[in-house]
């Protein structure tokens, strides 16, 4: 092989002294660089024509289009740099084939196809991490596990260090040379990586504590953050607000900070409803006789009525107590009453959850009224159906009130000072 070389290399030589003018090893050098040129612009085309057709139809199995194509373009564009890279080895080598030694063309060639390879090596990595992080992100349920960035991590390492190989291939020195300098500049390089490096830290502490992951509902109004969390980055988490806009904030905060994740709700399958209605407290009283027969009806109460009232009777005659006076014995109030019937209301709610708390209570009385409270689940998280869920809920109380003689606390309006002010 090398003889036939020398014999081709003597052959051009002899060709072009006789058929060009000037100095014949500088023609010879420009028809090597474009021989190598010409052979490594074909290379590159061939691998990529290789690559797209042995890529083609390999993601059917990806059902989101829009994933299919963002994947598809990926292994593309690592196609395209890996066959640069490999396009740098081969000029050099070719290079070093055709060309002399002391040939000024060879030394520039060496030195340019060096960062050459180094770069598009670099880009190649960069890019088959973006393949990975793909991958995971077409996943349906992503694991509480920081990997974009891990891989920011990897990218932001690789970066150091490819600068320091490249350095050290300009000034044809070792890089352990160039790394023993670095020991000086630690106090300036942690001061510039301060925030990668806080963030690494933050994420493996969100990581190992499951504390928050892509998908959950985060809830942080130091940074106005309201919503669900669409990407964990190595310094900053994204959260994409109800309201649609993004809000960013610094990985480390998520440690140093408070915040509330709602995922606990999701995996739990229930929402919490709590929420009150305020009665008017001039429209609380006893139930009368022909109230409470009235009431029976009700198939939620029919069944608390009858076992109440008889003893009720039976305790206020063992006492003997002179019910004609109203502050005597015992009596089923309208507020209690229908308290017992919100809960039996809400025990037989198809929408409501019974595995949870479900509690009616009353809160302190105020100036606004007296607090019936509903402490209760939904059996669904979807943010629409909770919605209809708690307003069907809270549209059947206040319709309902009427029957128990109770009214809804209400601010004086203007009708009502109006309507006042003609009186």
């Amino acid at each position: 092989m090398t003889e036939t070389r020398t014999h081709l290399r003597e052959f051009l030589l002899g060709w072009l002294e006789q058929n060009m003018p000037g100095n014949i090893f500088v023609w010879y050098d420009i028809l090597v660089i474009l021989w190598i040129a010409s052979f490594a612009i074909a290379l590159h085309y061939m691998i990529r024509g290789l690559a797209k057709h042995f890529l083609k139809g390999k993601f059917e199995v990806i059902d989101n289009q829009q994933t299919k194509n963002v994947i598809f373009a990926l292994f593309q564009r690592l196609a395209k740099r890996l066959s640069l890279t490999l396009q740098g080895a081969i000029v050099v080598i070719q290079a070093k084939l055709w060309l002399a030694k002391e040939a000024i063309f060879l030394h520039l060639a060496e030195v340019i196809t060096n960062q050459w390879i180094i770069l598009f090596s670099l880009l190649s990595l960069f890019t088959f991490l973006d393949i990975l992080q793909s991958f995971s992100d077409k996943r349906t349920r992503q694991a509480h596990f920081p990997l974009r960035g891990l891989l920011q991590t990897v990218k932001l390492i690789a970066s150091i260090f490819t600068a320091i190989l490249a350095v050290s291939l300009l000034m044809d020195k070792s890089p352990l040379i160039l790394l023993s300098g670095l020991g000086a500049l630690s106090a300036v390089l942690l001061l510039v990586f301060k925030d990668p490096i806080l963030g690494l830290v933050a994420g493996i502490q969100l990581s190992a504590n499951n504390m928050l992951a892509v998908g959950d509902w985060l809830e942080m109004p130091k940074y106005g953050a309201d919503g669900d969390v669409v990407d964990i980055a190595l310094t900053t988490v994204k959260v994409r607000n109800w309201d649609k806009t993004i809000t960013t904030i610094p990985t480390y905060a998520l440690i140093s900070d408070s915040f509330k994740n709602w995922r606990g709700m999701s995996e739990a399958g229930g929402r919490r409803i709590k929420r009150s209605i305020h009665l008017e407290i001039g429209s609380i009283c006893f139930l009368d006789k022909a109230q409470l027969n009235e009431l029976k009806k009700a198939h939620l109460l029919s069944e608390y009525i009858t076992h109440a009232v008889p003893e009720i009777e039976k305790e206020n005659i063992d006492k003997k107590t002179d019910m004609t006076v109203m502050q005597n014995g015992r009596r089923l109030t309208n507020v209690g009453t229908f308290r017992k019937y919100l809960l039996s209301f809400l025990q037989n709610h198809p929408d409501i959850h019974q595995g949870m708390t479900l509690i009616v209570r009353q809160l302190e009385p105020t100036s606004n009224g007296l607090p019936v409270e509903i402490y209760a689940f939904t059996n669904t998280t979807n943010w629409n159906a909770y919605e209809d869920i708690q307003s069907d809920i809270f549209d059947h109380v206040i319709a309902v009130l009427p029957a128990f003689s109770l009214r809804v606390h209400e601010s004086p309006t203007g009708n009502d000072i109006r309507s006042l002010a003609k009186h």
